[in-house]
This record gives C-alpha cells, structure tokens and sequence, in this order.
C-alpha cells in the first residue's frame, strides 16, 4: 500500500505541553540560588563552556593575586602576569612542575587559599558531570502520527511507542490524557485533563514496540469530535509511558504528544512485522512512522 498523503501541519498558535514557546511574566527568578537545576538542565556544550569560564576566571583571579606581589612567586619573570596566570593554573590543579614556587608569606596564604578552592572545584565539577551523565533516560520512541480508525468493530485513536534500546523496562504504564480548553458556567476559559483510558494501560516487559489503543465510544472525550472542533478546543493528545529500566534499576519515563493536525482520521499504522526468507521474525523499523490507508 502507498503512505497516505494528509495535509502539511500548520504552526500551532499555543505551545505544546513542554515546549518554551512561553512568556513568563512576573515570576521571580532563582537565579544561581537554583544553579545546580541549571547546570544539569543546560545542553552538554553549555555546560562544559561554564565549567571552563569558571576556571579562568578563578585562575585570572589568583593570577592577579600572585601577579602585585613582586618576587612573592621564585621562578616566575618580574612584572609578567601570564607567569602568575600559569603558575595559578598549576596550584590549582596540583601540579608542581617544579619550575615556580611560592616565596613570600603572602604567596604562600594566596596558594593555601586556592589549593582550599580548588578541592572544592574539582568536587563540584565531579559530582556534576557524574550527575548529568549518571542519570537514567529512556529512549523511547513515538510515532510521528496518530490515527483514528476502526479497531475490533469501533473506532479507536492508535499510536505506538518503540524501546530503542532493546533492553527490557519492567512494568511499563502508559497515561494517555486529552488537553482541551473548556469554559465554565461564570465564562471562566481553563485548560482542561481528560483521561483516555487504554485497552493495554499496562505491560508487564516492554521490549520491542507497544501499540497504544484508546476505544472512541460513548464514554470518550473524543467521541464525536471531528478534527476542526479539536483545533477550536486548541486540543493536544499527551502520552507519558514510565516504567523500571532493568539497566539502571531506576524509573525512567518519556512523554510525547499530538495536536489535531498530527492525527490522521481513517490511516492505520503500517505494518512493520514480518518474517524474513530465514524463518526469523523480524521487525523494519523503516516503517515505524509511515501510516497507509486503512
């Protein structure tokens, strides 16, 4: 069968759950008080470039400190402060090459205070990166569509989820939930959660690929919805799977969503199991997200 064509999406004029497109007004700023959220949120480049500003400034500092005590550092040419900056750099992080020593009295407080600093350093940017690198993720997959159609004799919102890391999670829960704007009795507009209850909410080994089915009958939030009254209620499908990651030992989770021009009325998801000429059962992942006329 051919991938059935559907109308390009268009740009949302709300944000999707998770996303940044927000203007937060009002809302005081933690600042560096919440550093440590900040440093483990921020993208791996971002934070390997604060890490390296932090040590040259606290090297530019000692350097300096180093640097208005004349003859304070043996070894070290008079009046250079690129001296002063390496020679920090080296007490810093323990050195010794042997060439420069500290002298002085003032020197040698200077040095105590950043080997003190630097002890503290090392930890920090230790802990951290072990922190950013340690922490359990899930790689899981969603299809790039949903579909409605019909399924054991009624229609049904499909979607499917895919472990990428062909290790088992262990009690594996899916949550599917209906983000919808609805307005009160007194005219209040509100953003609205409705459970959308799945045949399979729940699996005991998650391994290879779960299809998630949500029946449409007379109890859904979506039964008689059409696709138009869905971008009017600004809806959004919210999909959470969570579960224990046999490797890590830890819970992991991951989350996906699908607005209204993301779900195809009447496709069905392309098969994508077979069995190859060896007699081995065989799953094309080329065809995770395709979906064909139903």
């Amino acid at each position: 069968m051919e991938a059935k064509t559907t109308q390009p999406p268009r740009a949302s004029p709300y944000p999707r759950i998770g996303e940044s497109r927000l203007a937060f007004r009002g809302l005081p700023r933690a600042g560096w008080r919440d550093a440590y959220h900040l440093l483990l949120n921020m993208p791996l480049a971002a934070f390997f470039a604060v890490m390296a500003v932090a040590f040259l400034l606290i090297n530019g500092v000692f350097g300096l400190l180093y640097y208005i005590d004349p003859g304070g550092v043996s070894g070290a040419r008079s009046g250079s402060y690129a001296d002063a900056f390496f020679f920090s750099v080296q007490t810093l992080a323990t050195l010794g090459y042997g060439v420069m020593a500290p002298k002085s009295l003032f020197t040698n407080l200077v040095v105590t205070a950043e080997v003190f600093l630097g002890l503290f350093n090392l930890a920090i940017a230790t802990g951290l990166l072990f922190a950013r690198i340690s922490r359990p993720t899930a790689r899981i997959m969603f299809s790039d569509k949903a579909v409605i159609t019909d399924f054991d004799g009624a229609p049904a919102l499909m979607f499917r989820a895919a472990n990428r890391r062909r290790n088992l999670v262990v009690e594996a829960d899916v949550s599917v939930s209906l983000l919808k704007d609805v307005r009160t009795a007194e005219g209040v507009l509100m953003r609205r959660f409705d459970d959308l209850p799945t045949l399979r909410g729940r699996t005991p080994l998650f391994f290879l690929t779960w299809t998630v089915i949500h029946r449409i009958d007379e109890t859904s939030p979506l039964f008689g919805k059409t696709r138009e009254e869905l971008l009017a209620d600004r809806s959004e499908i919210l999909v959470i799977i969570k579960g224990l990651d046999e490797t890590f030992v830890s819970t992991i989770h991951a989350r996906a969503s699908y607005q209204p021009d993301e779900i195809v009325w009447g496709g069905k998801l392309a098969d994508i199991f077979s069995y190859g000429a060896d007699g081995r059962f065989a799953i094309d992942f080329r065809r995770f997200h395709e979906v064909v006329d139903a």
